[in-house]
């Protein structure tokens, strides 16, 4: 059998083939399995941002929606995108495991996108084409219409739950935590993901956008729709090199079990010593490949599940590291908090950000610079801050700090929080100063085109990815990391149910403000003409927002307290079965 570094070239990490069995290192897994993944999210994240990024226009110049209407429109599907992931974790990690679920989603993934496609491309489908410079003015689409072209987002949404969560945890599943050297690729592998990902989506904010803009809708979304099925081939095609981890049952119903169990042994006193708590032997962890946990003083109340008694009912007793594994997945809880306001902000790029470019000067000589293009900047910006960051930042970072990651992830995520006041404030005084042209040349009340260059909303879309290149990408290795081995699909939904609870945060507080300010008679922040409205005011108001948000984080790491390290590594488990082993087998040889 070949050995690596005298480590045995079976995995270690309880990771199978499809037909459960052990596999070998060197014939699954590392960089090889992750290529084939890395291209389904390249080919994936085209197809999103294809729609996504323009979606505001679509629905404006073709739907005939107005300001609030379509931005809500828009931040209500892209919250329900990031919120499905949730079921897709509970599906994989309970019953049918991240490959599977992986591969049926991505059927109903494609299926959303056909239909979407038919439904810009069929005259039947679409209202009838409006000059109107006023989407008020126009013929509103049928309901049928309406119909089509929104249950077809919305199937797309459901089939991303499956897929979303699951593709970066197959991606971090091809590396063995036990093995030292592809743990240390483990390290750096979301950076490079996010870096690999987004090249989809820069040929997605400018080649698809300006087909859709320039060409027709139907090769717009025609050609992501193509590109997507080619990445699920691809993916299908790199299936014998994938490791695969076993389901592992309901993560909700292990938490539950845990807090239920608590709760009913409530009364009865904690052991004064942590071991003679509840736990499996050594054995039954080494056997399915997976970590056993100490006990912790943090949400002591929980222990209570662990204390023995006369009843062994799971909903009764619980062990230590099962314990453990639902202190972890809590104590995450506040950090999500925290990142439903930036998540909140990055939701204005698809919307209101947008719609400014299109009041403004857009001609480049003959060419006209699509909208929506300008999100390329923000991947740009952020594919060569990620890129700064790997390779130099953290160099420098590890010096002082002596942390392989140069800082903690949560100091990360802190730099992106500081980001954010930074963009909002920037975006508030360049809308003053759009608006002030708006007012010197008389364009307020006819919302004509300004005499500025779209340019000037260049800085907060390259700020945006300056701040993702620290939090989005901190956010989602952190819920990884401190997510239990056997509940990671569940913590990567986390990082999107960020995102998805802050595009509707974002619904809500448009319709709101928009409400709010428009009433005795007021004009309103939040117009369909937006030379008439106050943008300014409302991202002022987001920079305020952001500001509460870095004090209530900076609070909330105080009290964090990173996940327990494991309690036994590889070796020392190995060196303490051996003992368990050899005092089985030569009881007298063992005895004082």
């Amino acid at each position: 059998m070949a050995l690596e570094d005298g480590v045995d070239d079976y995995t270690q990490d309880g990771t199978v083939d499809l037909k459960g069995n052990p596999v070998r290192r060197s014939k699954r897994g590392g960089w090889t399995a992750c290529s084939f993944v890395v291209v389904y999210e390249v080919f994936e994240r085209m197809a999103y941002y294809g729609i996504s990024s323009n979606l505001v226009v679509y629905l404006t110049n073709k739907l005939h929606e107005g300001t609030v209407k379509s931005s809500n429109n828009v931040t209500n599907w892209v919250g329900t995108i990031w919120l499905t992931p949730i079921l897709g974790a509970y599906i994989a990690d309970a019953h049918l495991g991240r490959y599977w679920t992986f591969v049926i989603a991505s059927v109903i993934y494609l299926s959303g996108m056909l239909l979407l496609t038919l439904s810009v491309s069929l005259p039947a489908l679409k209202p009838p084409s409006c000059t109107q410079s006023n989407a008020g003015d126009c013929k509103r689409a049928s309901t049928l219409q309406l119909a089509v072209y929104f249950g077809a987002l919305y199937t797309l949404a459901v089939g991303t739950g499956g897929t979303k969560p699951n593709i970066s945890t197959i991606g971090a599943d091809q590396f063995d935590d036990f093995h030292p050297k592809e743990k240390a690729h483990k390290l750096t592998f979301f950076n490079w993901w996010m870096f690999s990902i987004f090249f989809g989506t820069l040929f997605a904010n400018t080649v698809l956008v300006y087909i859709q803009d320039n060409v027709g809708w139907t090769l717009g979304y025609g050609l992501p729709t193509i590109g997507l099925l080619i990445s699920v081939l691809i993916f299908l095609a790199g299936t014998p090199f994938y490791r695969h981890r076993v389901p592992a049952g309901s993560t909700f119903t292990r938490m539950a079990r845990v807090i239920v169990a608590a709760l009913r042994k409530w009364r009865v006193p904690l052991p004064s010593d942590p071991k003679e708590l509840y736990e499996l032997d050594l054995g039954e962890y080494d056997k399915k490949g997976k970590f056993r946990i100490d006990s912790t003083p943090s949400f002591r109340f929980l222990n209570k599940a662990s204390i023995k008694t006369d009843s062994t009912d799971p909903w009764m007793l619980c062990s230590v590291t099962q314990v453990e594994e639902t202190k972890q997945m809590l104590r995450m809880i506040p950090i999500l908090i925290c990142t439903f306001v930036p998540s909140t902000m990055i939701a204005q790029i698809n919307t209101l950000f947008v719609k400014q470019g299109t009041t403004l000067d857009r001609a480049i000589g003959s060419f006209k610079v699509p909208p929506a293009s300008l999100i390329a900047f923000v991947t740009l910006s952020m594919l060569i801050s990620v890129v700064l960051y790997d390779r130099f930042f953290v160099a420098i970072m590890q010096r002082w700090t002596k942390n392989p990651r140069g800082i903690t992830l949560l100091q990360r995520m802190g730099i992106g929080l500081a980001f954010h006041i930074v963009i909002m404030l920037v975006a508030s005084f360049t809308e003053r100063y759009r608006l002030k042209v708006a007012r010197e040349h008389g364009l307020v009340q006819n919302g004509g085109q300004l005499p500025l260059t779209i340019f000037i909303l260049l800085p907060q879309f390259v700020l945006m990815g300056m701040a993702d290149a620290f939090l989005e990408v901190a956010k989602i290795e952190f819920f990884y990391d401190q997510a239990p081995e056997d509940m990671k699909s569940l913590g990567t939904s986390y990082a999107t149910t960020s995102l998805g609870v802050g595009n509707f945060i974002s619904s809500f507080l448009l319709s709101t403000v928009s409400h709010v300010t428009s009433r005795d008679g007021h004009q309103g922040w939040i117009l369909n003409n937006l030379n008439a409205s106050h943008l300014d005011y409302y991202y002022a108001f987001f920079a305020i927002l952001n500001f509460l948000n870095l004090i209530f984080f900076l609070v909330v790491i105080k009290f964090y307290v990173y996940k327990a390290e494991v309690s036994n590594s590889i070796e020392v488990l190995t060196e303490e079965l051996k003992v368990m082993r050899l005092r089985t087998s030569n009881p007298e040889e063992t005895r004082p």
